[in-house]
């Protein structure tokens, strides 16, 4: 089992749901392969139940020697700006995202930082996902990806090559990349076209780590001009700085206006058929 030790970074605000943040706490603290500490960050002020949550979690970290760092802040100011404080905050050398509704599957560090032991060239290292809707066991959907640099790198230039919920990035690259930022909506796309850039070798393991919690409106809230404006300033910023062409760019125009322009149906259609697959 490795002996790398492993920060997690979260974002809790005031919508999120005291039991969903419970359980997602629960499965990192249950881990095979414990994290050192969990930084969670308050983006904004939070209502009294998930503060309690929190305090709960820390007593129950604290039992297995985890320390867990509460950051609230005064203003919500997006979930980009929010994990660029928790990581700031990290102080150990890997650093795992975790979401404040979503299940970490127990073994989910032990088989990503095996990774690193096994491949010290690696910079980051992602996970398949699962998604289910009210119950953990009822799944509806899963998200399967390229395993090596080269697949996740020819995928990163239409669609996300490695699922945000699961990622563990060594800080040292995180932090040459830039950190996360609240520049884009879409900070965890904006922030692996950095790591494109700088070269950063990325993996995923084929394994399903992370059980997501979904809904059946998340395609309906994948439209309107603006959701559509904020994939297309990352794809730009990735054509200026060579890691797309422009034919590649015009072909990402056309894509994300058809998933943000289409009625809910045909939009679910796009996205499952053409923007999730590899």
């Amino acid at each position: 089992m490795s002996n790398k030790a492993i920060s997690v970074a979260m974002s809790v605000y005031k919508n999120d749901d005291a039991t969903f943040l419970r359980v997602a706490l629960d499965s990192v603290i249950g881990q095979t392969l414990k994290p050192k500490e969990i930084v969670v960050v308050g983006d904004g002020p939070v209502p009294e139940a998930l503060e309690k949550c929190i305090q709960r979690a820390k007593e129950a970290a604290a039992v297995e020697g985890i320390a867990l760092k509460w950051l609230p802040q005064p203003v919500n100011r997006g979930l980009g700006e929010a994990l660029r404080i928790a990581c700031d905050n990290c102080s150990y050398d890997y650093i795992a995202r975790m979401d404040s509704d979503d299940i970490s599957l127990p073994d989910r560090f032990e088989k990503q930082m095996r990774v690193f032991d096994e491949h010290p060239e690696v910079g980051m290292v992602g996970g398949m996902i699962t998604e289910f809707v009210d119950s953990p066991d009822n799944i509806v959907d899963s998200r399967v990806l390229p395993l090596d640099n080269k697949g996740i790198y020819k995928m990163m230039q239409t669609r996300c090559g490695v699922n945000h919920v699961t990622v563990i990035i060594r800080k040292k690259d995180l932090m040459e990349a830039g950190n996360y930022s609240g520049r884009f909506r879409q900070e965890d796309f904006y922030l692996w076209a950095r790591m494109m850039k700088n070269k950063v070798i990325i993996r995923n393991i084929p394994d399903v780590v992370v059980n997501v919690r979904s809904g059946a409106d998340q395609f309906a809230r994948r439209g309107g001009m603006k959701y559509f404006h904020e994939h297309m300033k990352v794809f730009k910023f990735m054509y200026h700085e060579g890691l797309i062409s422009y034919p590649v760019l015009l072909e990402n125009y056309c894509l994300r206006f058809a998933q943000v322009a289409f009625p809910t149906k045909l939009r679910t259609w796009v996205y499952q058929h053409l923007l999730r697959k590899q």
